[in-house]
C-alpha cells in the first residue's frame, strides 16, 4: 500500500523546494528549445547548462562496437575499478525523450553502480528521432540486449545481467524486456530492471497532461514533443508495442521503480508499478516527496537515498 503521507507538500524538505525552484529558474532564463534547432540543443546538453550542468567523462570509459540493426551500434563501457570483483553486467539506456542525450553523458551514474555493485556497465548509443523514429531506437536496444544475453557473457565472463534507464530510457528498458520474452523466448534473460521516472505511456497520462508550462526538467509541451519526435503521425500510441504500460506483463523479472511526486511522469510509474505487481512479477516502488523528474540527476540527500536503494537492488539480482 501506498503512503499518501509522500504525497502531502508538507513533507517535502527544504532542499528539495530550494532545488526545484532553481531548476525552474534556471530553464526559465534559457532559450525555448523548440525554438532552436535540435543539432543546437544537442550541443548545448552536452557542453551542460546551469539548468543540467553537464556530468564529466570518466577517464575509465571505453567504446565498444557490436553490429546493430543499422550498422555499427557503439556502447560505453565502464569497468568496475576492482576487476577481481565482477559479478555481472547492467545494460543502461540513456534519457532525452528519444531525441537528445548520448551514452556518454552520465558517466559518474554508470561509475557508481560499475564499483558499487561489481557490475561491467554498458550504455546504448542507440539512433535517435526525429531522425530515426520509433522502432529505431527499440532495435538498437534490443541488438544490444541480445549481444549481451550471447556473446557478451562469455566475454565479460558473466552471468547475472541487469538493465535499466531513466524516463524514456526506462520505456526502452522495458520494452526490450517485452521483446526478449515474445520474440525470443528469453523472458528472464535479465534478472531485474531498474526503472527510473519511466515514460511509459506516449498517449499521455493524467499527470502529463495536466502538468502545463512550468518546466521542472520537462513539461506538458516538451513530454508531446518527444512523444510526437518518436512516434510518426498515424501509430496508435497506446499499441502495446509502443507504449508498454499496456502490454501484458507477466513473466517478467523484478522492478524497482523510483519516481519523484514533482514529476510530470508520476502517473506513468504509479500505474506501470501497479500492473508489475498485479502481473506478479516482484519488485519495490520508491516514491520521493517533491523530487522533480530525474531528481537523482541533482546532488541532494534524497538522490543519495535513492542511489543508494537502487546499489542495493542491484547488488540482490547478481
Amino acid at each position: 500500500m501506498i503512503d499518501h503521507a509522500l504525497f502531502d507538500p508538507a513533507t517535502i524538505d527544504p532542499e528539495t523546494l530550494r532545488l526545484n525552484a532553481e531548476i525552474v529558474a534556471a530553464h526559465a532564463a534559457l532559450p525555448d528549445p523548440w525554438s532552436l534547432p535540435i543539432e543546437e540543443v544537442r550541443a548545448r546538453r552536452r557542453a551542460g547548462t546551469k539548468a543540467a550542468p553537464a556530468m564529466p567523462h570518466s577517464a575509465r570509459a571505453e567504446w565498444l562496437t557490436i553490429d546493430g540493426p543499422a550498422g555499427p551500434l557503439k556502447l560505453r563501457v565502464i569497468r568496475p575499478k576492482a576487476p577481481a570483483k565482477l559479478r555481472g553486467a547492467y545494460l543502461h539506456i540513456h534519457r532525452g525523450g528519444w531525441v537528445w542525450g548520448a551514452a556518454d553523458e552520465q558517466d559518474p551514474w554508470l561509475e557508481r553502480i560499475a564499483d558499487a555493485c561489481g557490475f561491467v556497465v554498458l550504455s546504448v548509443e542507440y539512433r535517435l528521432a526525429p531522425e530515426h523514429p520509433y522502432p529505431a531506437a527499440l532495435l538498437d536496444c534490443e541488438a544490444a540486449a541480445l549481444w549481451l544475453a550471447g556473446p557478451g557473457r562469455a566475454e565479460f565472463g558473466i552471468h547475472a545481467l541487469t538493465i535499466g534507464g531513466e524516463s524514456v530510457g526506462a520505456h526502452l528498458a522495458v520494452m526490450v524486456l517485452l521483446r526478449l520474452r515474445d520474440l525470443h523466448d528469453q523472458p528472464r534473460a535479465f534478472r531485474g530492471a531498474n526503472l527510473n521516472a519511466g515514460f511509459y505511456d506516449l498517449g499521455l497520462t493524467p499527470s502529463v497532461r495536466n502538468w502545463g508550462d512550468e518546466r521542472l526538467v520537462v513539461n506538458t509541451r516538451d513530454l508531446t514533443k518527444f512523444a510526437d519526435g518518436y512516434v510518426r503521425e498515424g501509430i496508435d500510441r497506446r499499441r502495446p508495442d509502443v507504449s508498454p504500460i499496456y502490454a501484458d506483463l507477466k513473466g517478467l523479472p523484478p522492478a524497482l521503480f523510483t519516481i519523484g511526486t514533482a514529476d510530470p511522469l508520476l502517473d506513468d510509474t504509479l500505474y506501470m508499478s501497479a500492473r508489475w505487481a498485479a502481473a506478479g512479477n516482484g519488485g519495490h516502488t520508491a516514491i520521493y516527496p517533491g523530487g522533480c523528474h530525474v531528481f537523482a540527476r541533482y546532488p541532494s540527500a534524497m538522490s543519495e537515498r535513492a542511489l543508494e536503494l537502487i546499489d542495493r537492488f542491484l547488488m540482490a539480482l547478481a
